[in-house]
């Protein structure tokens, strides 16, 4: 039985996509890619690039090529791939999607059968600074969250505030160094069946020292607390 929602404050503890890879294989949170990818919009299209195949598919879905690798070629702060059909340049420098604040590594034209559009690819790179960002959880404590308990984790300029599954909590928080420390926090009381309640009490058990954030190239957050435990989340963009 599900009792009605109670503010309480709890002590004091530290809290703190997309560009799918390709890959039969699934990957973890912070695991590195099993392809390099890039995409541009105005007209969308993304380009997959395998040891073995270039494939691209632009025009938002109308056009599709599939070539084999001809092999990277150096040139000047990085390299192409020219084929009768595609030529990728690959440019080492920050790039921004064009669609929201999400940043990339490295800046891609591609020539499509001599139509040309540019975009983004290569890893995904840290926010700019933490406020204004939404994630939602991927794991806490290395096992996933339930698909069923819906997560969150927003923060403002001094506040955060989410849930781990079951309750809401929201409180101040601190950045320094990338290490957060957060709270006084204060969350409902409420008792949820299944792995909400588990999950959002290994999340607070996390959370209860200084929490240091990673942010590995696939555009996860890694929160990891002084015991070596960890929570991972995804951006909302």
């Amino acid at each position: 039985m599900i009792r009605t929602p109670l503010l309480i404050a709890l002590p004091a503890f530290a809290a703190l996509a997309a560009c799918a890879p390709a890959g039969d294989m699934p990957r973890g949170p912070g695991e590195p890619p099993a392809a390099y990818m890039a995409l541009g919009t105005e007209p969308g299209w993304t380009l997959e690039i395998t040891p073995s195949r270039l494939n691209y598919d632009g025009d938002y879905g109308e056009t599709k090529i599939m070539v084999p690798n001809p092999g990277a070629r150096a040139v000047a702060n990085g390299e192409e791939y020219v084929t009768d059909r595609l030529k990728v340049e690959v440019t080492r420098g920050e790039c921004s999607d064009g669609m929201s604040d999400r940043r990339y590594a490295d800046t891609v034209t591609v020539t499509a059968d001599g139509k040309t559009v540019k975009g983004c690819g290569g890893g995904i790179l840290p926010p700019t600074e933490l406020a204004g960002t939404n994630w939602t959880f991927v794991s806490i404590g290395g096992v996933p969250v339930a698909a069923d308990r819906p997560t969150a984790l927003a923060f403002e300029a001094e506040r955060l505030s989410g849930s781990a599954g079951c309750n809401r909590f929201s409180g101040g928080y601190s950045l320094a160094d990338r290490t957060l420390t957060a709270g006084p926090l204060m969350a409902t009381k409420m008792a949820c069946p299944g792995a909400g309640m588990t999950q959002e009490s290994a999340f607070f058990a996390l959370m209860r020292g200084p929490v240091s954030l990673t942010f590995p190239t696939d555009g996860t957050l890694i929160l990891t607390g002084s015991d070596g435990q960890t929570a991972a989340l995804k951006r909302v963009i």
